[in-house]
């Protein structure tokens, strides 16, 4: 086997450093807080193809309060602005901090599946997927496990534009 392709089978072999973000970082790059930040953090990243975040659920969430006082459930629309803040991470890592504060609005949601209720107590593990991009308009899948068990999944797509 020659040098290069020896150089080759292992460069193939190395896997890429995956990325990781506390939610300080988090706040950095994207513009929620709370009540609305929904991501604590970013457990991986891969730029321009996955992230995983994670949102614990806990009583003193304010929606938790009214949503049902007896039985508290998070709202499925919450689930749904948990992925795309996923997504905005990702987004603002893949453009390396090119567009860190910029608002990502929603311009549509597909194929949305509400499995299991998310709970006081639970773990969402927030599976984001980009399927592509062009310009300012970025489409991806996202899937949120509780206990390994899908709680919600939908498509969806966003448009990044700067905070007039």
């Amino acid at each position: 086997m020659t040098a290069s392709k020896e150089a080759d089978s292992v460069s193939v072999v190395q896997k890429k450093p995956e990325l990781r973000f506390d939610v300080m970082e988090v706040m950095r790059m994207i513009p929620h807080r709370y009540p609305m930040l929904l991501v604590d953090r970013i457990l991986e990243l891969e730029r321009n193809e996955h992230a995983l975040g994670l949102k614990n659920a806990t009583i003193n969430e304010a929606f938790f309060q009214g949503h049902f006082p007896r039985q508290p459930v998070m709202p499925g629309v919450l689930i749904i602005e948990a992925m795309a803040q996923t997504a905005a991470v990702l987004v603002v890592e893949t453009l390396e901090g090119a567009a860190a504060g910029k608002l990502v609005y929603f311009m549509s949601i597909e194929q949305a599946r509400f499995r299991r209720p998310v709970v006081p107590g639970d773990q969402l593990h927030i599976h984001v997927s980009k399927l592509r991009n062009r310009g300012p308009v970025w489409k991806f899948q996202g899937e949120v496990r509780v206990d390994d068990q899908i709680a919600a999944e939908a498509g969806f797509s966003a448009m990044i534009r700067e905070d007039d």
